[in-house]
């Protein structure tokens, strides 16, 4: 016995020198089920000793005495065991261990206690972005998406409540909206020429948030659509078109710009009043003048053309 004993002690301190040991105690990371008919569960394994491991997950159901291996260790890659329909029991307890084995030894990690009801994780599908406008012409992002394909939603067994999150490409924050049981939501004072990304989750009234959904993406239009562009260059064409015809036409009849605009101020229409006075410069122009100034009327000239007084 003593012999044996010195041999084990000597083949442990080979083995320490090594760098070789028992395998670390994994770690149940996460059990998720997507439709309450089948789940996952995956762990994190811990240090393999530094020798080859084997890693195993067990289970029981409450009440009962017998001991299950995972049916399944592919289908959800790895560290993981997926329960089909064939496994999956609700308002059943599920008792979880992961077992690591090696050559050193073994280590298992804390039990997990599982219900199914509790752990369901659906996925809202479908997810869909519009850009539309109010009658004032302001902007808003229209988000819808459907619920998660799951027959306890549809026959009201549970109720779904949603989130919605979205961000400028470029930033690093989300803005997060609750958006309760509805389906669709509207998102107003986006900035113009964004683009936006967008994500939703959902959860049961009693259970935990799914994982947001894959990204969607749009764009915010700026202020003056292409339509409006349009529009105002139609209207600087057909003004640029008429002023090119007005000033076509006034040249064709031989006008001035500025005849046209600043026409000639008619002449005096004083009756008796003979302009060519004014334009002789003759001694008469005395005459006219003061013939004009007297007060109370004026006399007849005679014959020499003096005034009679």
């Amino acid at each position: 016995m003593p012999s044996a004993l010195a041999f084990v002690l000597l083949v442990l301190n080979i083995s320490l020198l090594k760098g070789q040991s028992p395998p670390g105690k994994p770690e149940i990371h996460k059990c998720r089920s997507p439709d309450k008919e089948t789940f996952t569960c995956w762990w994190n394994p811990g240090t393999d000793g530094g020798l080859p491991t084997n890693y195993s997950l067990t289970y029981s159901k409450e009440g009962e005495k017998t001991t299950y291996e995972c049916p399944d260790y592919k289908t959800s890659g790895p560290n993981s065991c997926f329960f089909s329909k064939q496994y999956t029991s609700i308002w059943k307890i599920y008792i979880i261990t992961v077992n690591a084995t090696n050559q050193m030894g073994s280590s298992s990690s804390d039990p997990l206690y599982v219900d199914v009801t509790y752990i369901v994780e659906p996925e809202s599908r479908n997810l869909t972005l519009e850009v539309k406008q109010l009658k004032d012409k302001k902007t808003y992002l229209w988000v819808k998406w459907s619920p998660p394909t799951i027959t306890d939603v549809k026959t009201g067994w549970f109720t779904m409540e949603y989130e919605i999150r979205l961000k400028p490409e470029e930033a690093e924050e989300w803005e997060i909206h609750f958006t309760g049981h509805q389906t669709q939501f509207k998102v107003f004072d986006l900035y113009p020429g964004q683009k936006y990304l967008v994500q939703t989750r959902c959860k049961p009234d009693h259970g935990y948030w799914s994982r947001w959904s894959q990204e969607s993406s749009v764009e915010m239009p700026n202020d003056f659509t292409l339509k409006d562009t349009t529009v105002w260059i139609i209207v600087a064409i057909l003004s640029a078109v008429i002023c090119l015809i007005m000033v076509w036409a006034v040249a064709l009849k031989g006008y001035s710009m500025m005849t046209c605009i600043f026409p000639p101020v008619p002449g005096p229409k004083i009756k008796g009043f003979d302009t060519h006075l004014l334009e002789t410069g003759s001694p008469s122009k005395y005459k006219v003048d003061l013939y004009l100034a007297l007060p109370g009327g004026f006399q007849k000239l005679d014959n020499a053309g003096e005034l009679d007084y």
